[in-house]
C-alpha cells in the first residue's frame, strides 16, 4: 500500500475505480510543541501539511492528487480553475498541472492587497500560467470562460479543489492521523483546529475521522465569506461524497454522516478574506516564537488565534488540541518588485506590484 492510499486500501472496490497521482510526500508528520502563557503551559501538537511537496507544499496538494488524475484519463491538455488573486490553490495547481506537462488558465479575481500576491503572479508568469482577470456579473464570468475555455480541451478544477474527489484527498489525511495514532506517535486530540474555505478540506477530515471511529472534534475556522463557507454548504458537501462513494462501493458506510464531528468557527473572520487584525498578528507571531511554523494572516492565522483562544479558556486547561498547519512552507523566490511580463498580466492586477 503507498503510504497516502488508505481509503483506496481499506475499500477495494473503490481502489479498482478511483485512482489518483502521487503528488504529496506523505504522510506528514507530527509533533508535540510546549506553549507557554503567563503561569500557564500547555502541550499541543502540530501535523504539518507544509512539507506535502515540491515544489509547493500546503493541503491543497492532497485533493490535486485526485482533482488532476481525471486530466490525464481523459486526455485533456488544459486545467483550469479559480481563485483570488493570491490564492494558494490557484497557484498549487498551475505548477503541479506544469510539472504533468499541462497547460493551466487561472481564473481570479481582486482581494485584499498582501505581500506575497507579486510574488505569486510572478510564479504563474514564470511557468506560462494564462491568467485572466475573473469577475463582473453572472454573464461577464459565462463570457469570460467562454472565451477562454471553448474549444480548447480543458479540464476545469473548482475553486480551493472543493468537490466531492476534491474531499477525497483529506478523507485519506483522516485515516492517515488515525494510523499514526495507532501507531503512538501521538496521543489522540480531543479537537483538530484547521482553516476552512471552501470547505473540502474540513469535510473530508470529519469524514476520515468518522471512518476511523475516531471522537475527535474538526473545529474548522472560516476565512471565507459565509456564502461560501456556511453550515448547509458543508452538510451538502459531506452528503454528496458519501453518496458517490456509496455509488461506486455499496459497502462504503453512509452512515458515518451522521457521525461526523465538524463545527464551523465564524469568531476570527475580521473584515473579510484575507483581512488581519491585532489577535491574528498576535497568534502569527507566537506560532513563530513558540511552535517554529510561519503562518499566514489569510487562513492558518485565523486558524492558530481560535485555537490560542481555546488554550487559555477554561475547557482548554485539560484537552488535547492539534494545529493542522495547511500552509505551504517553502517560500516563494521570484521578485515582487514589478511583473516578470506585463504584458501578459491582466492591467487590473498591475496595482498589486506598487
Amino acid at each position: 500500500m503507498a503510504n497516502s492510499e488508505h481509503l483506496l486500501s481499506r475499500f477495494p472496490t473503490l481502489g479498482r475505480k478511483l485512482k489518483k497521482i502521487p503528488l504529496a510526500n506523505l504522510p506528514t508528520p507530527v509533533r508535540e510543541v510546549r506553549y507557554c502563557k503567563r503561569t500557564a503551559s500547555h502541550n499541543v501538537w502540530i501535523k504539518d501539511d507544509s512539507l506535502t511537496g515540491e515544489p509547493y507544499g500546503g493541503n491543497k496538494i492532497r485533493k490535486l492528487e485526485y482533482l488532476l488524475q481525471p486530466v490525464l484519463d481523459k486526455h485533456r491538455g488544459r486545467v483550469a480553475t479559480f481563485g483570488a488573486v493570491g490564492s494558494h490553490h490557484a497557484l498549487a495547481t498551475a505548477l503541479y498541472a506544469r510539472k504533468l506537462g499541462l497547460d493551466c488558465t487561472a481564473f481570479l479575481s481582486h482581494q485584499t492587497r498582501v505581500p506575497s500576491i507579486p510574488a505569486t503572479l510572478n510564479t504563474h508568469l514564470r511557468i506560462g500560467t494564462e491568467i485572466v482577470r475573473y469577475g463582473g456579473t453572472y454573464r461577464d464570468r459565462v463570457g469570460t470562460l467562454r472565451r477562454h475555455l471553448w474549444g480548447r480541451n480543458a479540464w476545469v478544477v473548482p475553486a480551493g479543489g472543493s468537490s466531492w474527489l476534491g474531499t477525497l484527498g483529506f478523507i485519506d489525511a483522516g485515516l492517515e492521523l488515525a494510523h499514526q495514532i495507532s501507531s503512538k506517535q501521538l496521543s489522540m486530540p480531543d479537537r483538530i483546529y484547521v482553516a476552512t474555505g471552501t470547505m473540502s478540506t474540513a469535510a473530508g477530515l470529519a469524514l476520515g475521522l468518522a471512518l476511523a471511529e475516531l471522537p475527535i472534534a474538526v473545529h474548522a475556522v472560516r476565512v471565507s465569506r459565509t456564502s461560501i463557507a456556511n453550515p448547509a454548504v458543508l452538510a451538502r458537501l459531506i452528503r454528496k461524497t458519501v453518496a458517490m462513494l456509496k455509488s461506486l462501493d455499496a459497502s462504503f458506510p453512509d452512515e458515518i454522516v451522521t457521525n461526523t464531528r465538524v463545527f464551523l468557527r465564524h469568531e476570527y473572520f475580521g473584515a473579510g478574506y484575507a483581512h488581519s487584525n491585532a489577535v491574528i498578528d498576535a497568534a502569527i507571531e507566537t506560532s513563530a516564537d513558540q511552535f517554529a511554523i510561519a503562518l499566514e494572516s489569510t487562513y492558518t492565522g485565523k486558524a492558530m488565534a481560535a485555537m490560542l483562544h481555546d488554550l487559555d479558556s477554561a475547557d482548554g486547561k485539560s484537552a488535547r488540541f492539534l494545529f493542522w498547519n495547511t500552509c505551504h512552507s517553502l517560500p516563494l523566490t521570484e521578485s515582487a518588485d514589478r511583473p516578470l511580463n506585463g504584458s501578459k498580466l491582466p492591467k487590473e492586477f498591475l496595482h498589486y506590484f506598487t
